[in-house]
């Protein structure tokens, strides 16, 4: 899995102290103690209630049984999924990769573990003590980022990834002035992370052109397998992805947080790249949004867990962003 993808919803230290309070690692470590990774949450949530956030129950606690949550995902490799909320996927709660690819051998299989599950009260985890700092502080402000807002998870994954980055490289720049590799980091992965969304979207698109063509023609099966193969590969050259870990429910997957990237970060860019009017902005958006009833009726849909009204509801909350945008009270930097 990329580093800052997670699937399912609401599924993401230092060397010298800030303020003498904790023992720092390197860029490159993680706290030795919950002690030590409580201490730079607070940190991460003072610069938090700076950029508009709320507070949150994420972090209160520790747990020594959680290491982490897995997941593990299958789908047709004849189906090229929407998004994780695509119920062509099938979602298990497996334990081991053994288990989950002993589940179907003739369709894409994917097992991963993510750090934190938002929306949940979500534990600081064995896993986030083992992460290195710019992880560490991303999952943080991601999954708290969650609870801002009660937007369609393909929007408000990208919303937080957006935020998500730019704050890293924020909070890096506020409280690491005299620690100039921490710093340079936080700002080298806020940067990576809008490449990785680009070469996403480009490597999707390039799948659904061939699937189009695939449903269209009578393209021999291996043919379309092992083009299917080559773009895959592609993708992760250009994502720095181990070879052959990529498939239907990893791209998928990596949409959900990538397809609305351009558009969350052309509101962070028109709004003076301020990160307390772009939170602010989405919530005034949620609180604006159709319902999920009215956005079924207006598609006559009749099935929210349809992939038909996944498109639909995004499709909906893209068009109020676009016209809040619009509106003649937002105050926006012309680009």
């Amino acid at each position: 899995m990329t580093p800052y993808l997670r699937p399912l919803a609401l599924c993401t230290l230092l060397t010298l102290a800030l303020g003498g309070c904790y023992a720092l690692q390197s860029a490159d470590q993680a706290p030795r103690s919950p002690y030590e990774g409580t201490a730079l949450i607070a940190e991460i949530r003072d610069f938090e209630r700076g950029i508009a956030f709320a507070a949150t129950n994420n972090f209160q606690s520790y747990s020594e049984e959680t290491k982490s949550f897995p997941f593990c995902g299958h789908v047709s490799r004849h189906y090229l999924p929407y998004s994780y909320q695509d119920p062509a996927i099938q979602w298990f709660k497996i334990a081991s990769e053994d288990e989950c690819r002993a589940f179907d051998q003739t369709a894409d299989i994917s097992y991963g573990e993510t750090e934190a599950v938002g929306e949940r009260a979500t534990p600081v985890t064995l896993s986030m003590l083992s992460a290195s700092l710019d992880r560490f502080v991303y999952v943080v402000i991601h999954e708290d980022c969650h609870e801002q807002f009660e937007l369609p998870h393909g929007i408000e994954e990208a919303v937080c990834n957006v935020i998500g980055f730019k704050a890293m490289a924020a909070f890096g720049q506020e409280k690491f002035k005299a620690l100039s590799r921490e710093r340079r980091t936080m700002q080298r992965v806020a940067r990576e992370g809008a490449e990785q969304s680009r070469a996403t979207v480009e490597h999707y698109e390039r799948l659904a052109a061939l699937y189009a063509h695939h449903e269209r023609s009578a393209m021999p099966q291996d043919v379309f397998l092992r083009e299917r193969g080559r773009i895959f590969r592609s993708a992760e050259r250009r994502l720095a992805w181990p070879k052959g870990t990529m498939n239907n429910v990893w791209i998928a997957n990596a949409m959900t947080y990538s397809r609305h990237y351009p558009l969350v970060e052309r509101v962070y860019d028109a709004l003076g790249r301020d990160l307390a009017r772009t939170v602010a902005f989405f919530k005034h958006v949620d609180k604006s949004k159709p319902t999920p009833a009215e956005v079924m009726e207006r598609n006559g849909l009749q099935s929210e867990t349809s992939v038909e009204f996944v498109r639909a509801y995004e499709a909906a909350i893209v068009e109020a962003i676009e016209k809040a945008l619009a509106a003649p009270g937002t105050r926006v930097r012309r680009l």
